[in-house]
């Protein structure tokens, strides 16, 4: 299908505007595609076809058949698997392993929001005699969705499928970078027969029609993944129509090695959560905390996994692809060159392969320690395959260097000791925290998100389904 048209109402068009935005494979440079370059008037329309559409056919929908609407949804995607993994592999640049594992991901979401559709309970409150109180949960309405370009595929699944499964109609803005996935997954979506207006996608410019959406007073709920910086403006622009928000936004993620940890262990999952996606990950272990007892030994042997990283192109299916864009490579070179310029040791570089094409954004994973604490490699996010190595003393230490930025999204502890995993895993200020592992391979079950600057509200797991509902309280007297 040709990539250049958005989806309203069941029906694929150009856009008001008719003008269109170049798509770059982040592996050469090279144009691979456009897409529409949607307006506010796009994002009217799209809004107004999911009102009508959640106050009619599919606000009419039972829960049942709305699962199995998104079952048969994950399935068909499970179909298309190898065509959707080229398109997002060639699209992110990411190796097409990552790819793979997205769309199996993506999958998964609509197979669980599914089996979930119909078990959205309510509840009963004890209360005064000759009364019945009942709390129901209901769909919000129409509810925006604004997505991030790393992982478009599984951003589609993450949080349109508890939104539909609540019940709700939605429109979709994902991000000017990488969205081919998402136009894909739309059109395979509307060939499972989802009610017109039911799921709505609107590309562009996050500045117009990203703005637009967020801003718009005809949505009822709004779910953001991105940058701090953008997610402010975002919740002040649903603010003007006090729209509540779901904001993800971001992370400066510690791993804490204790000297009784599996080190093996560690190390091959710090390394894969640092280079995942050329690091471009929101919850990406981005600090690694090592006791001082054997801080020089563990970074030695780390540093040794890293300078065996390679990088190249997504089709060579190797350990990390390139970075998005030209301006996310020049942003990561900053945080590089002002580390280096700073006189913050270089431990590790990882190897961009020979054959890596000139037009590509490749970056060498890069370790660097020990890191000062206030330094700018440990308090802000790079958002790149860039690892600071950073020791501690004691358990007091290490809980006070973890919750020492502005973020507080995962958390990683490597430690043998039962009782110092309970400690530290209750001490630290993060929405996840993993013992003797780092993420969870999707993790569809597990609610997400953050506190402090990562942002606030939780997707995947039961608790999406809550943020995309709203508590009725009915109360009944009847003597």
């Amino acid at each position: 299908m040709p990539f250049d048209q958005i989806l309203i109402n069941n029906n694929w068009s150009s856009g008001s505007g008719g003008q269109t935005i170049p798509m770059l494979s982040p592996s050469d440079g090279k144009e691979i595609s456009r897409i529409a370059r949607g307006t506010a008037e796009d994002v009217d329309n799209a809004v107004r076809a999911a009102r009508r559409a959640f106050e009619g056919a599919w606000g009419q929908t039972p829960a049942l058949e709305r699962g199995r609407l998104l079952s048969r949804l994950g399935l068909k995607i499970l179909e298309h698997a190898e065509e959707l993994a080229q398109i997002e592999a060639s699209d992110t640049g990411k190796p097409l392993k990552q790819a793979r594992a997205d769309i199996v991901n993506t999958a998964r979401y609509f197979e669980f929001y599914g089996g979930a559709a119909d078990k959205i309970h309510g509840d009963t409150i004890p209360f005064l005699d000759g009364y019945t109180v009942m709390i129901l949960r209901e769909p919000r309405g129409v509810t925006g969705h604004i997505i991030p370009w790393n992982y478009p595929a599984q951003m589609f699944g993450r949080t349109l499928g508890p939104s539909l499964a609540a019940g709700n109609a939605a429109v979709l803005k994902p991000a000017e970078e990488a969205c081919l996935s998402c136009i894909r997954l739309a059109e395979i979506a509307m060939e499972i027969g989802f009610p017109p207006g039911t799921i709505n996608v609107v590309t562009g410019y996050g500045e117009e029609a990203g703005a637009a959406l967020a801003a718009h007073p005809g949505i009822d709920f709004l779910s953001f993944t991105g940058s701090p910086e953008v997610g402010t403006l975002v919740q002040k622009a649903a603010a003007e129509h006090h729209v509540p928000c779901v904001l993800e936004l971001g992370g400066k993620s510690p791993q804490i090695v204790f000297e009784d940890a599996d080190q093996r262990l560690a190390i091959e999952s710090i390394v894969n959560a640092i280079v995942q996606n050329a690091g471009q990950t929101c919850s990406a272990g981005s600090r690694v905390l090592v006791q001082r007892s054997i801080f020089d030994s563990f970074i030695a042997d780390l540093a040794r996994r890293v300078a065996a990283v390679r990088v190249g192109p997504h089709g060579d299916d190797l350990d990390c692809g390139p970075v998005i864009s030209a301006n996310q490579f020049d942003r990561v070179q900053g945080f590089l060159a002002q580390a280096k310029s700073d006189g913050v040791p270089v431990l590790a570089e990882g190897v961009i392969t020979d054959g890596a094409p000139e037009g590509g954004y490749y970056v060498k994973p890069t370790l660097f320690g020990p890191v000062p604490l206030k330094h700018t490699l440990a308090c802000e996010e790079v958002f790149g395959p860039v690892l600071s190595a950073i020791p501690f003393d004691d358990e007091a230490d290490a809980i006070r260097i973890a919750n020492g930025t502005d973020f507080g999204l995962v958390a990683g502890i490597w430690t043998k000791d039962g009782a110092r995993q309970l400690r530290l895993a209750r001490a630290v200020r993060a929405g996840q925290v993993f013992v003797n592992a780092y993420g969870a391979g999707g993790g569809i079950e597990l609610p997400f998100g953050g506190v402090k600057k990562s942002g606030h509200g939780r997707e995947k797991g039961f608790e999406a389904l809550r943020e995309f509902t709203v508590a009725k309280t009915v109360v009944l007297k009847h003597g």
